[in-house]
């Protein structure tokens, strides 16, 4: 483990939206102070080979890793699935769910990724009464911190089970009493985090989904947020959930969460698979950030989202491993590509900077993590030393362009990760 004050010396890196050769990195306190290109390497300076900016996974379910590989025989739909889902969830505790997440996040960081956005909600015992003193997110928190990964805990307001609908027994553990506790618990949690010292943590927040809270809710939500916390929703993943919401409210998921001023650059709609022409317009205006999770979505069956028509009307886009039934963010990039390429009927649907853009710029972005300036991928001075090193000539990588390497890598190819101007090897 290489401390947080170092020299490095890449042979190749991605430096402002080009590759470099030669590129030296000084990292203070974890964050690059200097990135010089074509320079020779320095007796004390720790040598890479081709090194590129850390990916951001903005939005994971630590514990649907324990479905991975236990689900396909059950055949059916996503509702299916859920319950399967809900009886994981069932056996949680605090102590089991730390380990289990920090798998998940050492998983994560070995295969590229230096951030996650954890859309949590497991809150309380399975009968509903509250762990003390915010211990299952403690868990969450405490697992990232000794992986090594930075961590956005994203934590989740879940109050109804559907449209209408009073929670099952099932959900319990879930919720809080109403909207209000919720958001006092989620200011009684970042109080706690913030002086903690797990410097690697951060607090955001998510609403579960316009199924899982009522109007009257998002307004209460809409007032009693901070405004500058990333907002995150799982948003029109199904048309079942479309479909009630139009019955119920005679407006879309994205409608209703326009209606109540939640559409902005700070809001994060996950999914966003069955949108109308309206739903794009509205949250390309408002700046809002797409974060598709191109393997779940897949492994779902849900559909593939609309990715090129909400970049034109001006919304971003992001990508995350969501059940991780691969944990893979090469994968999750690539797959933006090669979905459109199945759903258009043709190649070269999005330039290879949208797919890099895609996974650093924009999930930090989507995180709460980087500003809304636009700018291209790559290290940059000012910023984290969270970096990943991949090997380039392996059987898939060989001879390929560097810029198109989201195209061909895969997890397997990564040989260190940085996080913070600390390196660690997979394994």
């Amino acid at each position: 483990m290489t401390g947080a004050d170092a020299n490095y010396w890449c042979r190749r890196a991605l430096v402002d939206g080009a590759f470099g050769e030669q590129v030296r990195v000084r990292v203070v306190g974890g964050d690059v102070t200097e990135v010089s290109v074509g320079v020779p390497a320095e007796p004390d300076e720790t040598v890479l080979g081709t090194v590129v900016p850390g990916f951001a996974n903005a939005h994971s379910h630590a514990f649907h890793r324990t479905l991975r590989g236990r689900t396909h025989a059950d055949g059916g739909d996503f509702w299916r699935w859920r319950r399967r889902m809900y009886d994981a969830a069932t056996r949680l505790t605090p102590d089991g769910y730390r380990d289990l997440a920090e798998e998940v996040f050492t998983e994560m960081r070995d295969a590229g990724y230096t951030v996650v956005g954890e859309f949590h909600y497991i809150h309380h015992t399975p009968q509903g009464e509250p762990y003390p003193g915010h211990a299952m997110e403690l868990a969450l928190a405490d697992a990232a911190t000794s992986a090594g990964l930075r961590l956005v805990l994203l934590d989740t307001c879940y109050l109804r089970a559907g449209v209408g609908q009073p929670l099952g027994v099932e959900q319990l553990q879930f919720a809080d009493a109403d909207v209000h506790r919720w958001l006092e618990r989620w200011h009684a949690l970042r109080d706690t985090l913030a002086g903690s010292g797990r410097e690697l943590v951060t607090v955001g927040a998510a609403i579960h989904s316009v199924r899982a809270v009522s109007p009257d809710d998002l307004a209460v939500i809409a007032e009693g947020l901070p405004d500058d916390v990333p907002l995150h929703a799982h948003v029109s993943e199904q048309p079942d959930e479309v479909t009630a919401c139009l019955e119920a409210y005679g407006v879309t998921p994205v409608g209703l969460l326009s209606a109540h001023g939640l559409l902005s650059p700070r809001f994060s709609a996950v999914h966003a698979t069955h949108l109308t022409d309206d739903d794009i317009s509205l949250l390309g205006a408002a700046g809002a950030t797409i974060v598709m999770c191109p393997t779940t979505e897949a492994d779902l069956g849900d559909g593939i989202g609309p990715a090129p028509d909400l970049l034109a009307a001006g919304a971003h886009l992001a990508v995350g491993s969501d059940q991780h039934v691969v944990i893979d963010p090469w994968e999750e990039v690539g797959r933006l590509e090669f979905d459109q390429r199945l759903r258009l009927g043709r190649r070269g649907v999005f330039p290879p900077e949208v797919l890099w853009t895609a996974g650093t710029v924009g999930g930090h972005r989507s995180l709460g993590l980087a500003g809304d300036d636009g700018r291209s991928p790559g290290l940059q001075v000012g910023e984290p030393f969270d970096a990943v090193e991949v090997d380039t000539d392996t059987p898939r990588t060989r001879g390929a362009d560097p810029w198109q390497l989201p195209l061909v890598a895969r997890a397997a190819d990564v040989t260190a990760t940085i996080v913070g101007g600390r390196l660690t090897r997979p394994g």
